[in-house]
């Protein structure tokens, strides 16, 4: 399954930029345990800023995103959405060229943190549909090679799209995770599956009935 990388990004900070202009900047936002809405928008913001100047030194590690949530700190959520919205569309370009899918983990990285703002703004994660099945079969695939790596026998994992974004990206619990339908024993392939971490409470949080990625299945 293929996708407009460039216009899935575009809508989600557009979706992104709507739901934090209503928003306090100081609410906290449990699935990034140590970040609030601002530092959610910085980092977002700071990562265009980086792509465009080059910064790529330390990509997606932690030094790296805590210097964009930090150099944001004296920015209003105003000026950070008025500067990513500046920024975003040379990226947006980039994302849907042919050369895009070598950045395609922007677009999980962007629709993960809305989801997470949902979470923390007590609004339903409404994720397109066709993003959220794009996704969960980008990162099944990941997991499939990461247990090969591994030496692990192959195993069948049947959960929503939606679950497998979350699941994989740290937004799950490991007894969420094992609570998916695992054609064997999940505990070994754990850490394969888990690609940031594992929180270790739950966010309860469900993909409300009427989300993109709340029906159908993302088995391997």
């Amino acid at each position: 399954m293929t996708i407009d990388l460039g216009a899935a990004y575009r809508a989600a900070r557009e979706r992104i930029t709507t739901l934090v202009a209503v928003a306090h900047p100081a609410t906290a936002v449990p699935a990034t345990p140590e970040w609030d809405v601002h530092d959610v928008v910085a980092h977002l913001a700071g990562i265009v800023e980086d792509v465009r100047t080059g910064n790529m030194q330390g990509v997606t590690t932690d030094p790296w995103t805590a210097a964009q949530v930090a150099r944001g700190r004296a920015k209003s959520v105003e000026q950070l959405l008025a500067e990513w919205t500046e920024g975003a569309p040379a990226i947006e370009g980039f994302l849907s060229s042919p050369a895009g899918a070598s950045a395609s983990r922007a677009v999980y990285d962007i629709h993960t943190h809305e989801a997470d703002l949902c979470n923390a703004l007590g609004v339903p994660a409404l994720l397109p549909a066709d993003v959220v099945e794009w996704a969960a079969g980008e990162l099944l695939d990941s997991f499939h090679g990461a247990v090969s790596s591994a030496g692990l026998s192959p195993v069948v994992v049947d959960a929503t799209p939606f679950e497998v974004l979350r699941g994989r990206l740290g937004r799950r619990t490991e007894a969420e995770v094992c609570a998916y339908d695992w054609s064997g024993d999940p505990t070994p392939y754990l850490d394969a599956w888990f690609v940031f971490g594992r929180r270790t409470e739950s966010l309860h949080e469900t993909a409300p009935a009427t989300a993109a990625g709340a029906v159908g299945s993302a088995g391997a």
